[in-house]
Parts: C-alpha cells; sequence; structure tokens
C-alpha cells in the first residue's frame, strides 16, 4: 500500500512513521508512507496557503490554489488508483468497519485542513472522501492523519507480529474487547480469573466472548444498539 499525506507540517510525521507497528511495516515493505508539503505548491513569494473569508468572519481558510497542485503533483508520482481523503470534522465518524475497507485499498492519499477549513471548492473539485476521528476539534489534520494511517496500516498482512492480534481488538466484532491478563497471578489483592489457567480453550473462549458482551452493554451499548443482535459484518 502507498500512503500519501499532504499537508503543511510534514515534519510532525518524521517519528511516528519510523516508530511501532507503522515503522515496522514501513521497514518490511508493506506500506510506503510519503509526505508532500503543500506550501511547496504556493505562487507567491510569502508561499500563501490561506487567505480571508468572502464575506467576512474570524480566521483563515485554506485557498484551492496550492491543494490542488499538490494533490496533482502527488497523484502523478504513482500508477495506482487512490482514494482521496479529506481530515475534517465535518466529515463521516471513522469506525473499525470504515477502515477495514480502507485497508483493502491500493493508495490512499490523506489532506490535512488548518485554519478554518478548506475553501469549499476544494471539497467539491477533489470529489474526496470526507473523514473525522472523532466529535471535536483539532488544530489541524496532522493528528487525525496519524489515526488513519495507524489504524489502517495495523491491518495490512504481515504488519503484526501476531495476524491474529487484530481479530480479536476492540470493535474488530463490533464487540469491546474481553479482560486481558498477565503475570503475576496475584497482584495487590486482584487474581486472574481461574478459568484463565485452567487450559480448557473452550472455556475460556466462551468466557472472553461472554466479558466481550458484558464490557459493550456496559461501556458502549450503541455498538450492539446500532449494529444489530448479530453484529453481522456486511
Amino acid at each position: 500500500m502507498r500512503i500519501d499525506v499532504l499537508t503543511l507540517f510534514p515534519e510532525v510525521f518524521e517519528t511516528f512513521i519510523e516508530t511501532s507497528i507503522v515503522g515496522r511495516a514501513k521497514n518490511r515493505g508493506l506500506v510506503e508512507i510519503i509526505r508532500t508539503n503543500i506550501r511547496d505548491f504556493t505562487t507567491d513569494k510569502h508561499r500563501s496557503v490561506d487567505d480571508k473569508p468572502f464575506g467576512g468572519g474570524p480566521g483563515m481558510v485554506m485557498m484551492c490554489g496550492p491543494v490542488f497542485a499538490c494533490v496533482e503533483h502527488a497523484e502523478a508520482m504513482d500508477s495506482r488508483p487512490v482514494h482521496r481523503i479529506l481530515l475534517t470534522p465535518q466529515g463521516q465518524r471513522l469506525t473499525q468497519r470504515h477502515v477495514r475497507k480502507l485497508a483493502d485499498l491500493p493508495r490512499l492519499l490523506l489532506v490535512c485542513g488548518h485554519y478554518e477549513g478548506f475553501d469549499e471548492r476544494i471539497r467539491l473539485g477533489l470529489n474526496a472522501e470526507e473523514i473525522s476521528i472523532g466529535d471535536y476539534v483539532l488544530s489541524g489534520g496532522e493528528p487525525a492523519a496519524m489515526v488513519v494511517i495507524d489504524a489502517v496500516v495495523r491491518l495490512l498482512p504481515g504488519a503484526l507480529g501476531d495476524d491474529e492480534s487484530s481479530v480479536d481488538e476492540s470493535f474488530s466484532g463490533d464487540v469491546l474487547e474481553y479482560p486481558q491478563y498477565t503475570r503475576p497471578r496475584e497482584f495487590r489483592g486482584m487474581v486472574v480469573p481461574e478459568v484463565l489457567l485452567s487450559g480448557h480453550h473452550a472455556e475460556i473462549e466462551a468466557w472472553r466472548k461472554e466479558q466481550s458482551l458484558v464490557r459493550t452493554r456496559s461501556r458502549r451499548p450503541d455498538l450492539l444498539k446500532n449494529e444489530g443482535p448479530q453484529n453481522s459484518e456486511t
């Protein structure tokens, strides 16, 4: 997979793309992450990427010219079909189901917004998918881009040490993950459930499924309500 990140601050990704699962996947050749600075495609001596909004109002708006030029430059660097994404609080909220679909694509292009947002013609002209990582506002799209990259890369075959790890994680089956324990068996009066020490795999699996449902009903009942009682894949 190739992931292009179009940003005003490419330096913030330096450590991120070299660290942990994303870094290992990159080093194994599973993903290529290319950063392109939108500011490199400005046409004035001040390298302006934003301007005051027509009609007045607070803040500044990202201009069409540099963004379109940057997108066109990045897309010309690789022949694989690209899926364009704008990171914006107005977008569809990211879910694990959505991440799985993105992980099946050959190439993603992430455009990080800033200031008061994009000129509306960027949304209309690029015909990109708009994604939000939550119902709050960030200073820019860079943290959101990192979330998308991390969530997608960990689903690429070979990215995790154990590919089964991504199957049992929270949201992988539209429920939260079951409680996990490791050594020691007892810590400050808190003990590991006996079923996990029994060696009976069927009983352990049943306990984990039950605990996933209990935890989901307690913490995120909306997941069960929205996805239905079968929690099936479509």
